[in-house]
């Protein structure tokens, strides 16, 4: 029987999640990756999968829909692979916001409040009950709470069980291919260029993080998709010291800015293996890879203001990422109104690991088209003005 074709362009943890729905879904799927599989913007995250961070909307309904199925989707991962399974370390070990002051501790119960209504689950912390969960973190805290569906997973280790099922389901992986442009006919792409040769299908998924925006000004249909970079400071192994993800208040404000300068704010996790994860930066600087000392200083004496007693902790790495950042802060999950065949699972910025697998479900049963699809996709729509705006002529104007 014939089987629709799929290429899928990256292969970062979303276009890991996208693969094995499709492959699952019996599609005939070829995933196509520049680098190596996970090894860009995945590899240089946190591993977050939050509801914490998101007001009521689309994102968030979004947050929900992936939370409720990361444990699925592993669960249905352990049955074919159980060592790909448990090297994701997924970890439901909840998150604690904190506001350190009282204009602070005003707005998180202004957003918590909000956030009840849309069905997340929030707890108020006093400070006996702060202190028992978090007994290394300040005790100048005006208000916390705690968030017990936030968890945690190995970004890498969780991109590479995805791809694994997707493998194990026929999918088919080429690294080191890069995409060059796009083979078209009657307003429809029929193929790719590739370093490797053109390669047909029936449709091709956008799903480039950072690079998504560059990705689709080659394919002849630009997105409004940029990169925006974080630092994180990564300390030696400890003893248990910081057991839930605990971020100050002003995190969630980080997030929703598009200011381009650097936004720092307090983000503090432990890993399994006992090293402390220290965030989190934002700043909107291209594809400048340089660590900048000024940025990680921030960063650390941003966190020691929850953490002091991490002060005397050596950090023995540090490491930056680009997240893809749209300007109305949404992911762009959808068809390509411009060229038939082109589809977009991208712009999720920090939240993709979280967000991967509701997003690959959703692009699923858009391509399907037979079925209802889990919520509504219409906020993610491609043809939206932050997609399709100003930056998108620009860049037309700038490679035609």
């Amino acid at each position: 029987m014939y089987r629709t074709r799929a290429v899928v362009m990256g292969a970062g943890i979303v276009g890991c999640a996208c693969a094995r729905e499709l492959a699952l879904a019996g599609f005939d799927v070829t995933v196509v990756e520049r680098g190596a599989a996970a090894s860009a913007t995945t590899a240089h995250g946190e591993g977050n999968v939050l509801v914490s961070d998101k007001g009521p909307g689309p994102e968030l309904e979004l947050a929900r829909l992936s939370r409720t199925l990361w444990p699925r989707v592993l669960a249905a991962v352990a049955e074919r692979n159980a060592h790909a399974a448990r090297a994701v370390e997924w970890e439901p070990k909840g998150g604690i916001v904190v506001a350190t002051t009282d204009a602070g501790a005003r707005e998180l119960t202004r957003f918590a409040a909000a956030q009840r209504t849309a069905g997340v689950r929030t707890e108020d912390l006093d400070a006996d009950a702060l202190a028992a969960a978090e007994p290394y973190l300040t005790r100048e805290a005006a208000a916390a709470l705690h968030y017990p569906e936030d968890a945690q997973v190995q970004p890498a280790a969780a991109a590479a069980a995805l791809l694994t099922d997707a493998l194990a389901a026929g999918a088919v992986l080429r690294t080191h291919c890069e995409v060059f442009g796009a083979v078209t006919r009657g307003g429809r792409i029929t193929a790719v260029r590739t370093s490797a040769g053109p390669l047909e299908a029936d449709c091709f998924v956008n799903a480039a993080g950072p690079w998504a925006g560059e990705l689709a000004t080659r394919l002849g249909a630009p997105v409004d998709i940029r990169p925006r970079r974080g630092d994180v400071l990564v300390t030696t192994p400890l003893p248990p010291t910081v057991f839930h993800k605990v971020y100050d208040a002003d995190y969630v404000g980080a997030v929703g800015s598009g200011a381009a300068d650097l936004q720092i704010s307090a983000v503090v996790e432990s890993t399994r293996a006992g090293t402390v994860l220290i965030g989190s930066s934002r700043r909107r600087v291209g594809f400048d890879d340089r660590l900048r000392p000024e940025v990680l200083s921030a960063v650390a004496a941003t966190a020691l203001r929850l953490f002091p007693a991490l002060a005397a902790v050596p950090v023995m790495r540090a490491y930056g990422g680009f997240r893809p950042y749209v300007p109305d802060h949404l992911p762009v999950i959808g068809a390509d109104p411009r060229l038939t065949g082109l589809w977009h699972a991208g712009g999720h910025e920090g939240a993709g690991i979280g967000l991967s697998v509701g997003s690959a479900r959703l692009l699923r049963q858009l391509l399907l088209g037979g079925e209802p699809t889990d919520m509504d996709t219409t906020p993610f729509r491609v043809d939206r003005p932050a997609v399709l705006g100003e930056h998108t002529r620009t860049t037309r104007e700038e490679t035609a």
